[in-house]
């Protein structure tokens, strides 16, 4: 890529840069309590807090990693997008508004609400650290792959560096803004995103007469190794029985995933009542749908109009797909302007993954368990959770070097597993399992936690293998790449366990739990200025 090119791409990147800081600042001048700075005031209405969470949840493993796996696999990559997008329902049904009603700021605060403070605030900030910090890892891995196509960085050290604008970026963002600024930039991202790729969209199927056959025929023509097996099921998951089965793990946990992502539970408290809550699942299903649909044809796009050999042999491999696809359309202005896009995608999401992990340290941790709630200490709450936003970006940038290079929408996978095996399971017996207990959560969010790492770590994920995040080892003892058929009956097992061999009692408060998650009475209010 020539300098004129790389010039261009960063200079429509600093303006998106500079406008975004320009709204933080604005945001962040009513940033004045704890609810302020966590949970925005609770001042967004449903569509706004709809498009937020559509920003959120559409991060670069939506953008540039199911593209490139459709691009690359043909239908078994589209199964990332039909996983993803299932998810939610899972989410609208079972625990949106039921979290609303009963939390303040975080997921501890409803899985504490009827038994014992400290320990379970402890366990449920852990496992929120562990799914924010796995899902770091793919939005940092994605901004070093995006940087090395746009601005032909190809060595690993410019990368880094780049990494590390991105994350100094980030925490920029969640220090200045808190929750209300980190809101505003995914609306922004949200809308610029989902018009980005509905006009690529457009521009690709008007290529082929807007004939979608026409478009699948191109790109298996264009990928003669694949072929016809572009268009149907078992490219890359149907192999062997093992590929089955690690598909049928990696559903699960797409599936059952979301409604355990911290970083999107906690949209639910910006909004003021329980039916904004339920307004807003509605409007994220509607504008996630509609991008899925749009990854489809991008994805195949890519294969027609780009190829698979070339995708994959990009600096930023499968994940170049869709900035090499606007780079085949429209030339470098169109590439800067969809790489500027999926910049913006990546900074919304780590900000919005950075401020949820900190808060639930501040919130959790620092007021509940260390200061025990004490009145006094509200005010310090938001001083630590920007420190802890800083320890976290640090974290991150590191932890984004190392996973440089590896595609994103499966790094994203493994963070749906942990949320699906140590979150879900607790947060389902919480609201509806009347003698569920303090020792069923510790079991199964601790236990759940650690069987789903242990298995990623023993997994051809991480060694054996020359698409391995260590190439050179050999410990993939576990032979799936997404522990998720595993480790989520076992989380859901351990808490049963756990409440069955304890003689703890915690139903004293269920009712008023119920009560409370079912109509809202007492639910924490919006805020005025």
């Amino acid at each position: 890529m020539n300098n004129s090119n790389a010039l261009l791409n960063i200079g429509i990147f600093g303006v998106f840069v500079i406008a975004t800081l320009f709204v933080v600042v604005r945001a962040s001048r009513n940033t004045k309590t704890a609810a302020d700075y966590l949970a925005a005031g609770r001042a967004f209405t449903g569509p706004q807090n709809g498009i937020a969470i559509a920003g959120d949840y559409l991060s670069a493993a939506s953008f540039l990693g199911i593209a490139g796996a459709i691009a690359v696999n043909g239908y078994d990559g589209f199964l990332y997008s039909i996983g993803f997008l299932v998810a939610w329902l899972v989410a609208l049904l079972l625990v949106a508004e039921l979290l609303r009603n009963t939390g303040k700021y975080t997921m501890g605060d409803v899985l504490s609400f009827r038994m014992r403070q400290r320990p379970v605030r402890a366990a449920a900030a852990t496992s929120t650290m562990a799914v924010s910090f796995f899902y770091l890892l793919a939005q940092m891995a994605g901004a070093g792959g995006l940087v090395a196509l746009l601005l032909g960085i190809t060595g690993k050290g410019g990368q880094a560096i780049v990494i590390a604008v991105v994350g100094a970026l980030m925490i920029a963002y969640v220090l200045i803004g808190g929750m209300k600024g980190t809101t505003w930039v995914q609306i922004i991202k949200a809308v610029l995103l989902i018009i980005g790729a509905g006009v690529m969209t457009l521009w690709v199927l008007g290529k082929y007469g807007l004939n979608l056959s026409g478009l699948l025929g191109a790109a298996v023509e264009n990928a003669p190794k694949a072929g016809e097996k572009l268009l149907g099921p078992g490219l890359q998951y149907g192999k062997t029985g093992t590929s089955k089965l690690d598909f049928l793990s990696l559903a699960l946990a797409l599936v059952l995933g979301t409604a355990g992502l911290p970083h999107i539970l906690m949209r639910f408290y910006t909004v003021p009542t329980a039916k904004e809550a339920r307004r807003s699942v509605v409007w994220a299903i509607w504008l996630i749908g509609l991008f899925y649909l749009f990854t489809l044809v991008l994805g195949y796009g890519a294969a027609a109009l780009v190829g698979p050999d070339k995708i994959a042999g990009a600096p930023g491999g499968a994940n170049s797909a869709a900035p090499l696809l606007a780079e085949a359309l429209g030339g470098p202005l169109l590439l800067g302007l969809i790489a500027a896009v999926a910049f913006a995608t990546i900074l919304a999401v780590v900000a919005g993954l950075t401020i949820t992990a900190s808060a639930s340290f501040a919130h959790d941790i620092y007021a509940n368990i260390i200061k025990k709630g004490a009145a006094e200490d509200k005010a310090n709450e938001v001083k630590v959770a920007r420190i802890t936003a800083i320890v976290i970006g640090i974290v991150s940038i590191l932890g984004g070097i190392a996973a440089n290079g590896q595609n994103i929408a499966f790094l994203v996978a493994l963070a749906f597993a942990v949320a699906a095996s140590a979150n879900l399971p607790t947060i389902l017996y919480s609201l509806f399992w009347k003698r569920f207990n303090t020792s069923g959560a510790l079991w199964s969010i601790y236990g759940g936690l650690a069987v789903t790492i242990t298995l990623i770590v023993l997994s051809p994920a991480v060694s054996g293998n020359a698409k391995a995040m260590f190439p050179k080892a050999d410990f993939d003892v576990f032979p799936l790449s997404n522990p998720g058929i595993v480790s989520i009956p076992v989380a859901f097992i351990l808490g049963w366990l756990g409440t069955v061999l304890s003689k703890e009692d915690d139903k004293a408060k269920y009712a008023e739990m119920e009560v409370r998650a079912l109509t809202g009475v007492g639910a924490e209010k919006a805020i005025s200025h």
